[in-house]
């Protein structure tokens, strides 16, 4: 038998040695398929589809059912506040005075005291996105593990990233939910999951993007967002917008291409900015401004922006979780932690900045209204880049320079001009009407 076993061999591994060769062209096709941006994205979607449709025909179903009218027993409840809410929309005026009263407390208070909790503010928002921001930079652009014999491995799963940051948002703000008094909830649950799925795709495409452009062009191409926010606004919302709104646009516009125009391959090889690079932070761009414009008109409802926080991330948490599950990226993720305790720690806190972040945000917006905001907000964008610079080593050429000065002049101005605009129109609201007497 071995004899007639050894006279066969040679044709044996001539039969196979094809097969090995196919298989192990398959694999490497698969694995490079993987590592293409675009089939990850419409695996993710298609991973968001099988729960978004069956939510989608269980909600027409209740809703054809008229189950408001004929339901009950112990899951009526639930299904109410998920499908239907209350409907009111009584949330609007209440802000408004709630806004009233914190700038009354505010101005009641005294300067130094005022001033502290301005700077805690700033502090703490720098202190968590700027941290962010370098993090984010060092898990998706920089390898573990890499020694003189071993090239080290990169982290690729943008979208278990973006699942660590919701999970934990949605956990604090839970926990502030509970432990303070809300305003009663109006809005039907599903209608967050609209701004969570676009939440939770530009979050994945600010990670992706990091692969293929630097991040100072990311940080340049998030300020100039207020273009697509404002086509947005007149598409979503049928918004107006002023002269001014429309000049600093064309600034911010005229600023990002003097910096994305100077980049050259002959730099430094992090700020070439590729085609690829430029569709995703399209992607990022166009997500973000229907997030923030959906959630304007959510808004309109009675909630907190607490409530709104763990409205969105109950959706993000599930949707990325389950595609996570079924792509089997979560357990591979789990796996690289385990054997990389730096990512693990970069992750937790990467998670924790982000969740503190928003925090900040609704703190500071109820003291000091939007315009410190947004002010604090735009010198950290120019903070980021220059933290960016000198850790990473990124090169800015004059041009580029003078680009990201135009971008954040003209960030400036539109804080300027829309504080101008609100000192009038509250004088305006002062000055008395005459009274026709018939």
């Amino acid at each position: 038998m071995s004899s007639v076993l050894w006279r066969f061999w040679p044709e044996v591994i001539l039969v196979m040695l094809p097969l090995a060769q196919a298989a192990e062209k398959e694999t490497l096709m698969q694995e490079s398929w993987n590592d293409f941006w675009l089939f990850r994205f419409f695996l993710n979607v298609f991973g968001y589809a099988t729960i978004i449709i069956p939510g989608y025909l269980l909600i027409r179903y209740y809703k054809r059912k008229n189950y408001l009218e004929t339901g009950h027993g112990i899951c009526f409840p639930a299904i109410k506040s998920c499908v239907f809410g209350s409907e009111t929309k009584s949330g609007l005026q209440e802000d408004v005075s709630t806004t009233a009263r914190n700038e009354a407390t505010a101005a009641s208070s005294s300067s130094a005291k005022h001033i502290m909790k301005l700077l805690f503010c700033a502090a703490g928002l720098q202190a968590s996105y700027l941290t962010w921001g370098i993090l984010q930079e060092r898990v998706m652009t920089q390898t573990y593990a890499a020694t003189t014999t071993e090239p080290g491995e990169n982290f690729k799963d943008s979208q278990f990233l973006v699942f660590m940051n919701r999970i934990l948002a949605l956990t604090v703000a839970g926990m502030y939910c509970t432990l303070t008094k809300q305003p009663r909830h109006g809005v039907p649950m599903y209608k967050y999951s609209f701004a969570s799925l676009s939440n939770i795709l530009s979050s994945w495409c600010q990670y992706e993007a990091l692969k293929f452009i630097s991040f100072p062009t990311q940080v340049l191409a998030k300020a100039s967002k207020v273009i697509p926010v404002m086509l947005m606004g007149k598409i979503v919302s049928q918004k107006s917008y002023e002269y001014w709104e429309y000049f600093t646009a064309v600034l911010i516009s005229v600023g990002v291409s003097m910096f994305l125009l100077s980049s050259t391959t002959d730099k430094h090889p992090s700020t070439v900015t590729t085609f690829s690079g430029v569709i995703i932070l399209a992607g990022y761009i166009a997500f973000d401004s229907f997030t923030s414009n959906w959630q304007d008109n959510l808004f309109k409802y009675k909630m907190s922006s607490v409530q709104m926080m763990f409205g969105v991330n109950l959706f993000s948490c599930l949707f990325t979780m389950g595609s996570l599950l079924e792509q089997g990226a979560f357990l591979e993720s789990l796996k690289f932690m385990s054997r990389h305790s730096d990512f693990a720690f970069h992750a937790v806190l990467l998670s924790i900045c982000s969740a503190c972040g928003q925090l900040f945000i609704f703190y500071t917006i109820s003291q000091f209204g939007a315009a410190a905001f947004t002010i604090i907000m735009t010198l950290r964008q120019a903070f980021a880049i220059l933290l960016s610079c000198f850790i990473y080593s990124h090169t800015v050429t004059i041009v580029g320079g003078l680009g990201i000065a135009v971008v954040f002049l003209a960030l400036l101005l539109r804080v300027y001009a829309r504080s101008r605009m609100k000192k009038r129109s509250k004088k305006a609201a002062l000055i008395p009407k005459s009274v026709e007497v018939v």
